[in-house]
């Protein structure tokens, strides 16, 4: 974790609390790209803070940004609120205040699910109480040197019209042409779009930076130490770029470390995902289906820098499993270190030491039933005493389990036990054989394993009852219905034997 170490060894000699800042515009549901920014930068302080550094985490709600598009999961009647403040548009749902809280506040909620901490500042609280008022009066008292520097290190030209101020004028914000202001007084005068001269207070939120200006106005004002931010904000002359020099040539301070990250795709796509576009992974959806330990490992096992993929199908199951078996058996110090960031500030873990592909397997067989599904796995040789000691951890993570099936489990690793069954859907020969086997179990001994179920099946081979592969598809068509299913022998194992022998000799 290079990456994290260069940031650690900048800050050793500092006597001060350094800041890291995340934020995001409320425009769209969060989806998991945005939860990438918040565990990194809740990643840094952790790293910090175990280094003996004091580190804190401030994350920027960027509400009073405009609405500029309206959502595919909103009516097209709310084009009628574009341009006003994300935080004055009108909620769908009667729980929040504000579109922006809307999208927000259930981030918020995710956060809080996955143990990343954070401060939470609203730029509308900011602006409307007068924070802002020195970025205000600086960037307007240094205009020029604001807009060489975007046309410079941008390579855009300005017009002349341009000002480094947005104005709200009948409840939306308006680039209009700066013309005077009046220090004392806090008023700026502007020319409206009908040519004429009119007056505004700059102190209580009806005056908004422009973003090139917002963005390293609030590094100088808030202290900001380190961030992360998207990739598309790191391109050369892009908006960190513009920041880097108008923090140093405006505000007089040197731009905080920054933490550039790439995108979070769907697997197979090559778009990032967008909020307004509705192509995004709901940030809520993620965090009720994968435990906390494994959204962090997931955003945290590669470099920022590396592009990610995520996948709400069989990846997943791979995923969960993966940080498992690193979680028993940690390789090296990289994985020390990974476990920890992916662990600390939890109080109760969520995944256990039995793999998540094989209670997704015990927790269908038990009918989706916990109780029935802890009571599986402590028959079983091989996570009995996994059981005695992570019951509750088990529990917590077939809660996931249940979620993940209900929602994103692909058909294929779903099944169920079957009702019901219809003989005439067997040939002669499949028939004789379940009786068979129906007769073998009967007299097994009580505590045959999975082995011995699947020997079981397998001395049918050489019977020429059936072709080999169909010994084991006639099983699962009897039991749930389909072709394929869970390891044979140790589905079987796991099933209640009278229930079982009786399944195989409905088949007559």
């Amino acid at each position: 974790m290079k990456w994290l170490d260069d940031i650690v060894d900048q800050f050793r000699s500092v006597d001060k609390e350094v800041l890291v800042s995340s934020g995001a515009s409320p425009s769209g549901v969060y989806h998991v790209g945005h939860l990438r920014e918040i565990v990194i930068a809740d990643a840094v302080v952790r790293a910090l803070k175990r280094a003996g550094i004091r580190a804190r985490h401030v994350h920027v709600s960027d509400n009073l940004d405009a609405f500029r598009k309206v959502p595919v999961n909103l009516p097209a009647s709310y084009e009628q609120y574009l341009g006003m403040p994300l935080c004055t548009v009108p909620s769908p749902d009667d729980r929040y205040d504000s579109w922006g809280d809307f999208c927000l506040k259930p981030f918020l909620e995710s956060a809080d699910k996955i143990g990343v901490t954070m401060d939470v500042v609203y730029a509308s609280d900011k602006y409307r109480s007068g924070f802002f008022v020195p970025a205000i009066e600086r960037s307007l008292s240094r205009i020029d040197k604001a807009k060489s520097a975007i046309q410079e290190v941008s390579g855009r030209q300005l017009d002349d019209q341009w000002s480094p101020i947005q104005i709200m004028e009948h409840g939306r914000l308006k680039n209009r042409r700066f013309i005077s202001m009046d220090s004392d007084a806090k008023t700026i005068t502007y020319r409206s779009h009908d040519d004429s001269e009119r007056t505004v207070r700059y102190d209580d939120g009806q005056v908004k930076l422009d973003w090139r200006l917002d963005w390293p106005g609030r590094w100088w004002l808030l202290g900001v130490d380190v961030e992360p931010f998207g990739r598309d904000h790191a391109t050369k002359g892009g908006s960190y770029d513009t920041g880097k020099r108008i923090a140093r040539e405006v505000y007089d301070i040197e731009a905080p470390v920054p933490v550039p990250y790439d995108f979070i795709n769907r697997t197979g796509d090559t778009k990032k995902m967008s909020a307004s576009k509705g192509t995004g992974v709901n940030a809520h959806d993620v965090v009720d289906m994968l435990p906390p330990e494994v959204v962090r490992y997931f955003m945290l096992r590669y470099s920022p820098a590396k592009r990610l993929y995520f996948d709400e199908t069989d990846s997943l199951v791979r995923l969960v499993d993966d940080f498992a078996a690193m979680k028993q058996h940690p390789q090296n110090e990289l994985d020390e270190r990974l476990l920890f960031l992916c662990t600390d500030g939890l109080s109760h873990p969520a995944v256990s030491s039995i793999p998540f592909s094989h209670l997704v397997i015990s927790y269908q067989a038990a009918l989706c039933d916990t109780v029935k599904t802890v009571e599986i796995l402590r028959r079983s040789p091989e996570y009995a005493r996994i059981v005695d000691e992570e019951e509750a951890v088990i529990i917590t993570e077939l809660g996931y389990v249940s979620r993940w099936l209900e929602q994103w489990a692909p058909e294929s690793l779903k099944f169920r036990l079957a009702d019901e069954i219809h003989p005439d859907e067997f040939s002669p020969e499949q028939k004789e054989y379940l009786r068979r086997l129906a007769d073998d179990i009967a007299g097994a001994p009580a505590e045959a394993d999975g082995n011995w179920f699947h020997q079981a099946i397998y001395t049918y081979k050489e019977s020429g009852l059936l072709p080999p592969r169909e010994l084991f598809t006639t099983i699962y068509r009897v039991l749930i219905g389909k072709d394929s299913g869970p390891r044979a022998g140790w589905f079987l194992s796991i099933l209640p034997r009278d229930w079982l022998v009786e399944r195989l000799r409905l088949v007559k």
